[in-house]
């Protein structure tokens, strides 16, 4: 085990055991899937998500596992506040629809997804621009490409993204490499946000973000648990935003005890994402839905609901896979 992470004990095995699966059809088509899978580990400390996506290997699903056992086994750091401030998120939908989502949200920042294919800019640009008619004047709209340009179509597309946007308070990723972030960000003079830089990094306690961007974008989930992210975040020297992995209410609880326990909280989290959920696993009363554009913050994870989870099963083909990829990533625990 890392040392930033506490051990799980010897009762591993007897967690793993508790594992209860789910399947929850998603509002809007996001990242790629119109389904969220995972499972949730019982543990003396209470529950913890396990959710890496499926095109995950199994070395990077082990980081997920850890974050699920630190919830459920040893729990989180005292926060230092109560509540978190969030963006509200915004797919690749109609500029209808966008306006729909900012304007039912709460919030008073929006991230939006942006290049979600070739011949997306059209799109794009009317989302955004749906997104400023939403918010009004004193809005944050913020932007995620995912990495999907080179850096010339970037520092092209985020000109033209920003004028729509009437200002951009960052792009997130817009390409894969540092080399490029560097590049656009001094092309553009627009703030940076890293976020696939720093969790697919070798040692994401190691890389250097100077030059290349502005803000570190940190989720718990990938980074193997609240302490984990903690030093990640330390080791970036750069503000922080906390961000979801699309997780249901258990899991969303250790990124809101990652966002509480920051030293300083200068931006909107992207912790709002149980919107994009058509149910949950817990209880309407122990979700952790936004209101008025803040979380708040649980001492544990919520307690998964018998009722809620009778509504969204996992067909039992899917459940053995589960079954066989939560061994697997058992191995590769850091």
């Amino acid at each position: 085990m890392s040392p930033t992470s506490p051990s799980p004990g010897p009762d591993l095995d007897a967690v793993l055991a508790t594992a209860v699966p789910y399947a929850i059809p998603l509002t809007e088509r996001f990242r790629g899937i119109d389904v969220r899978e995972g499972m949730l580990l019982r543990g003396p400390a209470g529950w913890g998500e396990f959710c890496p996506f499926p095109e995950y290997d199994d070395r990077t699903a082990g980081l997920w596992l850890a974050t699920a056992i630190e919830a459920a086994t040893v729990g989180w750091p005292a926060p230092r506040r109560d509540r978190i401030p969030i963006n509200c998120t915004v797919p690749a939908v109609t500029a209808a629809r966008a306006f729909e989502i900012v304007q039912g949200s709460g919030c008073t920042t929006a991230k939006v997804k942006v290049a979600e294919h070739p011949d997306a800019l059209a799109e794009d640009l009317a989302r955004v621009e749906a997104v400023r008619a939403a918010l009004g004047p004193g809005g944050a709209i913020r932007v995620d490409a995912n990495t999907r340009w080179d850096a010339d179509t970037a520092v092209r597309t985020l000109r033209l993204l920003e004028r729509a946007a009437g200002g951009l308070e960052y792009a997130e990723q817009p390409c894969r490499t540092l080399e490029d972030l560097a590049i656009v960000r001094r092309r553009t003079g627009i703030r940076i946000a890293a976020d696939e830089s720093i969790r697919q990094a070798g040692d994401p306690l190691r890389v250097s973000l100077t030059g290349a961007a502005d803000i570190a974008v940190i989720k718990c989930t990938p980074l193997g648990g609240v302490r984990r992210a903690l030093a990640v975040a330390e080791a970036t020297g750069l503000p922080c935003v906390v961000s979801s992995a699309l997780e249901t209410s258990v899991g969303l609880a250790a990124q809101l005890a990652l966002a509480a326990a920051l030293p300083d909280l200068g931006f909107a989290c992207g912790l709002g994402t149980l919107s994009l959920f058509q149910a949950d696993v817990v209880a309407s009363g122990d979700a952790l839905r936004a209101v008025d554009g803040f979380v708040r913050v649980p001492s544990v994870a919520p307690t998964p609901d018998p009722a809620a989870l009778a509504e969204v099963p996992l067909d039992p083909e899917r459940t053995r896979w589960w079954q066989a990829r939560l061994r697997r990533a058992a191995t590769y625990l850091p």
